[in-house]
């Protein structure tokens, strides 16, 4: 009786567009089973192209060959862009920090010298910018940005390790009122935000004529 009463709804579920696939997941029968009931109840083509599009196999089959490709495809452009920078020297590596202390840093603030981000590799690349200057890390504060319901103790752990600061040289964090559940746009914001600082008015006011020098030789030697 049970088994009459499975092969009528597997009838039924055939004739909704239902493959072998989804019948023996729903009712737990053999695929060898289904065809023998089944074999005179084929998929349209058209529907037959439907479950392959929804199929969840052939979906994550098309993610990992897109994937791959896509691996591919950046380790190429990754090999020529090795090719074309090349090595990196010192004088490189101090007018890439210009750049980036010109798009990023404080200008405002006069006598410090700060540079506030999410990203772990950027505030590493300034400090290792600020050895440059013979700027010591345990000469370095740190202050986190942080929203209400973040773990505190965990984000300034995380800061004082990627960093390699110890917590000792952290300031008081900025707490926000907001929470972080609540920003739609959360990417970068995992850890909060974090802001390396250097008291100096020597250096501030060194960065600061540097960037004039750069916005004005480069306003010369690109005019139209």
């Amino acid at each position: 009786m049970a088994r009459k009463l499975d092969k009528q709804k597997a009838l039924a579920m055939r004739q909704k567009g239902m493959s072998y696939s989804q019948i023996k997941e729903k009712l737990g029968i053999s695929k060898s089973t289904l065809s023998g009931w089944l074999y005179n109840m084929p998929l349209s083509a058209e529907r037959i192209r439907e479950l392959q599009a929804d199929s969840p196999i052939r979906i994550e089959k098309y993610r990992n060959t897109m994937r791959t490709k896509r691996e591919a495809r950046l380790d190429e452009v990754y090999n020529k862009v090795s090719k074309d920078i090349g090595s990196i020297s010192k004088k490189d590596l101090f007018l890439a920090g210009l750049f980036l202390y010109w798009g990023e840093g404080t200008k405002a603030q006069k006598g410090s010298v700060n540079l506030t981000n999410t990203n772990p590799a950027m505030l590493k690349f300034f400090i290792k910018w600020l050895e440059l200057f013979d700027v010591k890390r345990k000469n370095l504060k740190v202050k986190l940005h942080l929203y209400s319901d973040m773990n505190i103790k965990k984000s300034v752990a995380f800061w004082s390790k990627e960093l390699k600061i110890p917590i000792s040289q952290f300031r008081k964090s900025y707490i926000k009122k907001t929470q972080l559940k609540s920003i739609t746009y959360k990417n970068g914001f995992g850890k909060g935000t974090c802001c390396v600082m250097f008291d100096n008015r020597d250096l501030w006011e060194y960065i600061i004529m540097s960037l004039k020098y750069i916005s004005q030789i480069s306003d010369k030697n690109f005019r139209p």
